[in-house]
């Protein structure tokens, strides 16, 4: 794809997350005309001034953390992708949706018996949960070569990890399980003013770290040996690799839960879109489409009345069977 094609292609994606971003400002329980919508943003004046309430206060809140969970989880899971050389690797690979997961399931199960649940207690034992994996991660990685060991004992870690949320969720009360299942669902809805601050802060931390890392993920793309003789030192490179993964995926996790399939689908999507294998055009591509792609979803979420999470997988599951089928490797 030419220089110009590309161009067009990013402003065209551009064009569309915004345009998503307006629509699923607009539409809602209540439908808002979008002459309302822009005037309220741009601090025109509104006939109902409980519009403008709507729109600045809630809807505009929802809708911007769905355009950063959706470039942190696709950047993520572009990552993930490159670094252990697998199609098929997503954000969670490693184990930090588990440890998330056990962070809020000690959390509401302690608020059964202790009566502390909070919302931000959740997103903090959510974010001390997936930080806990991720020093493990770091521990082990220092002492192995072979980065597919490291995958494999993720994967170990993420199985141990959640037999024992299995086991808290046995011995919980039933308002705890409810609240811990809802949790598991997703949710773009639950993210306060003052939180969102704090979302973005971490997920821009996390994309710039990816943004560092671009050039060793183009070294690995042509394997580890290759890597070596060019100079790349793999641990770190690595370790900054993962600590990127954990600020976004980790992150998204703490504030919406675990939300599925954009990760680990959309990155296809950009690399089917620009045609390229260059991780200074992959990298923004794969923002924007998971942005796009999640703003969507959160659209058809609200029409539907449905979890997110329904919704991504029923998006993201047809573009991991495509790319199943004509990846040559997974064919006999």
């Amino acid at each position: 794809m030419s220089a110009f094609k590309l161009r067009i292609v990013f402003a065209s994606l551009i064009a569309a997350t915004l345009a998503l971003m307006l629509l699923d400002i607009a539409i809602g329980a209540v439908d808002i005309p979008m002459s309302d919508v822009w005037k309220s943003l741009t601090g025109g004046n509104v006939v109902d001034p409980s519009t403008s309430l709507i729109v600045r206060h809630i809807r505009l809140i929802k809708a911007t953390v769905a355009l950063l969970c959706g470039m942190a989880l696709s950047v993520s899971g572009l990552q993930m992708q490159t670094l252990f050389r697998n199609p098929l690797a997503g954000p969670y690979v490693l184990g930090i949706s588990s440890g998330a997961s056990l962070g809020v399931a000690i959390m509401l199960l302690g608020s059964a018996w202790l009566g502390i649940s909070s919302p931000l207690g959740i997103v903090t034992a959510a974010w001390i949960g997936a930080a806990s994996v991720l020093l493990a991660i770091s521990a082990v990685s220092t002492r192995i070569k072979d980065i597919m060991v490291l995958l494999i004992l993720g994967i170990m870690l993420s199985s141990a990890i959640s037999a024992i949320v299995q086991m808290l969720q046995y011995l919980s009360h039933e308002d705890a399980l409810k609240s811990f299942v809802i949790w598991t669902m997703g949710s773009l809805g639950e993210v306060t003013g003052p939180q969102l601050a704090i979302l973005a802060a971490a997920v821009s931390a996390g994309l710039l770290v990816a943004i560092a890392t671009i050039k060793p993920l183009d070294i690995l793309l042509l394997g580890e040996q290759y890597a070596r003789t060019m100079g790349l030192n793999l641990r770190r490179s690595r370790m900054i690799i993962i600590l990127s993964t954990t600020l976004l995926a980790g992150t998204v996790t703490a504030f919406c839960g675990p939300i599925g399939f954009i990760g680990l689908a959309m990155p296809h999507v950009a690399r089917a879109i620009t045609r390229r294998a260059d991780h200074r055009v992959l990298l923004p591509a794969s923002a924007l489409v998971g942005a796009i792609v999640l703003i969507g979803c959160d659209l058809v979420s609200k029409l539907l009345v449905l979890p997110i999470n329904s919704i991504t997988a029923l998006v993201g599951i047809p573009v991991v069977i495509w790319v199943v089928l004509s990846n040559k490797s997974f064919s006999a």
